[in-house]
């Protein structure tokens, strides 16, 4: 997408902003006209990838702690004035089949996949009534259609964003707000590194792929750009596959 500030005057919090899917959701708003409150674990070098001047605040925080909702939430109003935009995509991926996979892996990866996602949406919620037009972009996966071996917890952590983002759709369409998800495949990312060093599974997921290649992080973001947008203002429930077709590959 070539317009120049199609996001003018809009205020973004987008999770998992230090890097990946998130860094480019943030970079590509923040050029579009965006305020963008941006919100990474500490340690991630946040502040020293997103100096944006008066563009951009930052939050160093867990967004699994009992806290992080409001402190988000609050501290975009105050930054900036207002909500317009939730971008959710921080996750992570504990691999183990179903056999190998411990409580603890299972109930971290839903309470930062799903559950965080659920309290920071609530919560960011009357923020967004007061605007004309909300947005809730959800970071899912192909993985929210389809499962793989060894995903046990992920796969159906991803199933869980889109039946969230389906009932946000539904509560939330009387206010103007739309709430959609992005269903990422193989793209290059920190979250997806480990697994691309595995030549096969590289291999795999390029030839799974039509168009032949695996994708980068800039063309998530534009597909954010796109749902973050006015002309997405009639599209809500949707999960929009950004896979170089892989989903529909037989």
């Amino acid at each position: 997408m070539t317009n120049i500030d199609r996001l003018d005057g809009k205020v973004a919090i987008i999770t998992g902003a230090a890097s990946g899917i998130g860094l480019a959701t943030a970079k590509l708003f923040l050029a579009q006209g965006a305020k963008v409150f941006a919100v990474d674990l500490p340690g991630h070098g946040l502040v020293e990838k997103l100096d944006s001047g008066d563009q951009v605040q930052t939050l160093e925080k867990d967004i699994t702690e009992g806290d992080a909702p409001a402190a988000i939430v609050s501290g975009a109003v105050e930054a900036f004035g207002g909500l317009d935009i939730l971008v959710n995509n921080a996750g992570i991926c504990l691999p183990g089949s179903l056999e190998e996979v411990t409580d603890d892996i299972w109930e971290r990866t839903m309470a930062v996949n799903v559950t965080a996602m659920f309290r920071l949406s609530r919560e960011a919620i009357p923020e967004m009534k007061k605007r004309p037009r909300g947005r809730i972009i959800n970071v899912g996966s192909i993985m929210s259609d389809m499962a793989g071996p060894g995903l046990c917890a992920y796969g159906t952590s991803k199933h869980a964003v889109a039946g969230l983002t389906k009932a946000m759709a539904v509560d939330l369409g009387q206010y103007q707000i739309t709430a959609n998800y992005l269903q990422p495949g193989a793209i290059i990312t920190a979250l997806s590194e480990p697994f691309m060093d595995d030549p096969e599974f590289r291999a795999y997921w390029e030839d799974k792929a039509p168009i032949g290649r695996l994708g980068d992080a800039e063309e998530v973001a534009e597909a954010a750009l796109f749902l973050a947008s006015d002309e997405a203002q009639f599209i809500s429930g949707v999960g929009l596959n950004v896979d170089g077709a892989a989903i529909v590959k037989f």
